[in-house]
């Protein structure tokens, strides 16, 4: 799929089942879409390929290989700069709005503060995404049609395969610049996120560590990123509830100026694939169901 305008996007995300289920895993894929609604493009004032900088350009298709093996993969259709759901549901920056925000509104995040709430108020280097302010009315209706029957979509999931397995491992899959833009520094090929080991067991993050550096990856823990609202909200590993956030470089398997596939494309996917029987592997044998443990 390339990137397009839509006057509409249905359905606005996809949930792609196997056949049969092998294991309690779920890929999540929430900022891969590429289809830009024609009437946001229309307000923004940036360049389409700079409103594009906030994609995880080809990050569901890289993991596509779990619905083969055996394990659900959902993905958002539309782009994070339109709406991100790696956040929490109402996290806005009044600054951006006119009309006054619901009171529940988190307007203090430190996200918010960055111009990364659940309305973007920036994409790349801190690029002001609107030439004027957004009707508060135009954040709500976003956030009821888009965020909310992904992250109940999401929900069901996770406790249907719960029902099944006795747990869930949720692996929500990111991309990242190759570069920093704070120092230039080239970072690792790999980030594994579980919030310091809060948000899964540690049997899963090291499953996930061993299998990518055995393919010759530099893989590290939790810096620059140790996940985002997904994996903090759904983690909770004495549930039996396990969420880890996995961050690849997008220099390998993109060409990041022209949004394209490079040569390390096929490669990349190919050991993404190949990593999965063993992540299986572990998770069955040393991640027991807390309602067997407790027996």
């Amino acid at each position: 799929m390339t990137a397009c305008l839509a006057d509409s996007i249905e359905p606005a995300f996809e949930l792609l089942a196997p056949a049969e289920s092998a294991a309690p895993f779920l890929f999540n894929s929430p900022h891969s879409g590429r289809i830009y609604p024609r009437s946001f493009v229309e307000q923004t004032r940036l360049e389409f390929s700079v409103l594009r900088r906030s994609e995880d350009t080809f990050v569901d298709e890289l993991f596509l290989d779990a619905v083969a093996a055996g394990v659900p993969l959902m993905r958002a259709l539309f782009p994070r700069s339109f709406l991100d759901l790696n956040r929490e549901p109402y996290e806005l920056d009044p600054r951006m709005f006119d009309g006054r925000l619901p009171p529940f509104a988190n307007t203090r995040s430190v996200r918010v503060s960055g111009g990364l709430g659940t309305i973007a108020r920036v994409v790349g280097d801190a690029q002001e995404i609107y030439p004027r302010r957004l009707s508060v009315n135009e954040a709500l209706e976003r956030i009821e049609a888009y965020y909310k029957p992904y992250h109940q979509a999401l929900r069901r999931t996770i406790a249907r395969i719960q029902r099944q397995w006795g747990h869930c491992v949720l692996v929500d899959c990111h991309s990242m610049p190759s570069t920093s833009t704070r120092d230039d520094a080239v970072r690792a090929d790999f980030v594994i996120g579980d919030r310091y080991g809060t948000s899964c067991s540690e049997i899963v993050t090291e499953a996930i560590e061993a299998a990518l550096t055995a393919r010759g990856y530099r893989v590290v823990r939790n810096k620059p990123y140790a996940g985002g609202y997904i994996t903090e909200h759904y983690g909770n590993p004495s549930a039996g509830l396990h969420a880890v956030q996995i961050e690849l470089n997008r220099g390998l398997y993109m060409d990041e100026r022209a949004y394209e596939r490079s040569v390390g494309f096929a490669q990349v996917r190919a050991d993404l694939a190949g990593i999965l029987p063993a992540l299986f592997s572990a998770v069955a044998v040393g991640l027991a169901p807390p309602r067997a443990a407790a027996e």
